[in-house]
């Protein structure tokens, strides 16, 4: 089964059983698909639909931290709430032994120098873990690495 199938499976689920903030979490990550597919005017693949999915994590994520610094406990808890739900579609995440380990890897295979390689190392890390990792991160363990 698609990851997208899987979506629209569970939000049939999310309808019947009435959990509204599921609901309304899947209904926007739908939509975000749909869109997507009528402006590539393609289906999307599964690497398409972990990047919306990355991209929606990311926004809650910093509303989430927008919201606690204006004291706003309510609506960070809201957006924590689809946080989880979206994270849940993820792949497994990798830890930060992998995620230095696969770092060294990329350098190595890159040949890579010094900072003004980091595109590189960045391009070859894109590829190979997409959806696993949180690039914020990713970028900080490749800078220090190459300093």
């Amino acid at each position: 089964m698609s990851l997208k199938s899987q979506i629209e499976q569970d939000m049939r689920s999310a309808m019947k059983a009435r959990s509204e903030v599921q609901l309304s979490t899947l209904r926007l990550l739908l939509a975000a698909l749909k869109q997507q597919e009528i402006d590539t005017r393609l289906d999307l693949s599964e690497r398409d639909v972990l990047k919306i999915i990355e991209k929606m994590i990311k926004q809650r994520r910093e509303s989430i931290r927008i919201f606690m610094d204006a004291d706003r406990k309510e609506l960070a808890d809201k957006e924590q709430a689809e946080l989880y739900i979206l994270i849940a579609y993820m792949p497994k995440q990798l830890n930060e032994t992998e995620i230095r380990e696969a770092v060294t890897r990329a350098i190595s295979e890159t040949n890579a120098q010094g900072p003004r390689d980091m595109g590189k190392v960045m391009a070859l890390l894109k590829s190979e873990l997409s959806g696993k990792a949180d690039f914020s991160s990713i970028s900080g363990i490749v800078k220090e690495a190459l300093l």
